[in-house]
């Protein structure tokens, strides 16, 4: 434990705790915002793993009686959060079986004749694997920085040595960029967008499902990852722009791989089999997590995955832990209604904006705010569920502003080496340094919300959301 984080950590929860509630807030609520806050201080500043801080945080609410036991642990019957659990355990028939490398690989030896193509083959690849890994930091430093730093070397580009520039940066810039963006594209792409999900839901009855996630987030998304290369390509460009050896590399790779295996082939089938249940699935009854669930059980009877790996998974059982941690607070805010008295005091705050107006505002703010986090799910966490009343009260359509700020919390990271999972490990490679790592990020965030304002607002207007 560190200490003087903890110690910050518990002298803000008890500084809230102690401060008389705003009239016509319920005591319990005012509490309860105090654990909620001390919570998302200790996510921030890491006193503690998450999970541990989780455990901690609902131990106080049960001890405190601010909620009863049954409340308290009422968010581990969450459905959206065995969604994402689950959804870690699929992802490990991709690393485990080489399918994830494999198909990485393919896309490599068609389009890698140069290194812009290089870095759309690692693209397409991750935009592949999204739907099923949840874990962005699990594609991007699981399957796709391997396959980057073997390149890099190959071409002898390594860092610290002066040869970081020839192809290195590039890539694992783009490849970092590309991340956040597929990320943002799908439900399951990124541990923080069932959690905008679940919040959208409880806190104003928004049910976001994962095809219209993806139908509205496709254009956009699409777009972004055609920009957000070339532009760093212009601004960032590598001294290697010809990569003729690159498609003998991945012919060399897969050679070593050797045919496809039959796990691998069962990956696939159970790969095609959840997706087609995911868009479809809605329509025979299927809920989104009995489809994962069906998905596991095939990798489980077929031998793909044994219980071991199940057992072993040990990202999807940290995330059960703090998600539902979270989940129970931000319900229960909810419900014992300080989300809606924030929700009044604020439209008043923008009652003399126009909707559009607002949610603009609303965005950018949530947008640069990542600044003061290490974590989207502390972020979202924090406001998600707050900014989201606040646009509704100026008269946002539900849907449009529940979508923008959720597909905004994936993009959020851009801007820093610390923001999401997957920047400490690719910065911490070491190609990149941490001015250029910023001032990128900053670039391409403001290309972020161009294409996810303008362009996207048009999308969605096409498709009725406002």
């Amino acid at each position: 434990m560190k200490v003087v984080p903890f110690l910050i950590t518990i002298a803000i929860g008890v500084l809230i705790w102690f401060i008389p509630e705003p009239s016509g807030v319920d005591p319990k609520a005012w509490h309860l915002l105090a654990i909620f806050v001390a919570t998302i201080i200790g996510f921030i500043l890491k006193p503690l793993p998450m999970g541990s801080l989780a455990i901690l945080s609902l131990a106080v609410v049960a001890v405190t009686g601010v909620l009863t036991i049954d409340q308290t642990l009422s968010g581990f019957a969450n459905t959206t959060i065995w969604l994402i659990v689950i959804a870690f355990f699929i992802s490990r028939g991709f690393i485990k079986t080489g399918l994830g490398t494999r198909i990485a690989y393919l896309f490599v030896k068609r389009f890698g004749k140069k290194t812009l193509g290089l870095s759309y083959s690692l693209l397409v690849s991750d935009l592949l694997l999204a739907p099923a890994i949840p874990s962005n930091t699990a594609r991007a430093g699981g399957i796709i920085y391997p396959i980057i730093a073997a390149l890099s070397e190959t071409f002898g580009s390594r860092p610290n040595d002066g040869t970081e520039r020839k192809m290195g940066a590039f890539l694992l810039k783009v490849g970092f960029q590309g991340n956040l963006i597929t990320s943002t594209m799908f439900l399951t792409a990124f541990a923080p967008n069932p959690l905008s999900a679940k919040l959208a839901h409880d806190v104003v009855g928004v049910n976001i499902t994962w095809t219209g996630w993806a139908v509205a987030a496709f254009v956009p998304g699409i777009i972004s990852l055609i920009v957000i290369p070339l532009l760093i390509y212009k601004i960032y460009p590598p001294e290697v722009k010809e990569t003729p050896e690159a498609a003998s590399i991945a012919e060399g790779k897969l050679a070593e791989m050797g045919p496809m295996k039959k796990e691998e082939k069962f990956m696939i089938g159970v790969f095609f089999l959840v997706l087609i249940l995911w868009i479809f699935g809605e329509s025979f009854n299927i809920a989104s997590t009995t489809t994962a669930l069906i998905g596991l059980s095939v990798l489980l009877l077929t031998g793909v995955l044994s219980w071991d790996d199940i057992k072993n998974e040990k990202a999807a059982w940290d995330t059960l832990v703090w998600f539902a941690a979270l989940v129970t607070l931000a319900t229960y805010l909810n419900e014992l209604g300080l989300i809606p008295w924030f929700s009044d005091v604020m439209s008043n705050v923008v009652s003399g904006y126009s909707w559009i107006l607002a949610l603009i505002i609303l965005a950018i703010i949530y947008y640069y705010s990542h600044y003061f986090f290490a974590s989207g799910t502390a972020h979202v966490s924090a406001m998600y569920a707050a900014f989201l009343s606040v646009v509704l009260a100026a008269g946002a359509p539900a849907m449009l502003a529940a979508l923008l700020l959720a597909f905004i919390a994936g993009l959020f990271g851009a801007t820093t080496h610390y923001g999401v999972g997957p920047a400490p490990v690719l910065f911490g490679a070491g190609y990149i340094p941490q001015n250029k790592w910023w001032s990128i990020g900053f670039i391409i965030s403001i290309v972020h919300l161009i294409i996810w304002i303008i362009i996207g607002g048009l999308w969605w207007k096409i498709l009725g959301l406002w």
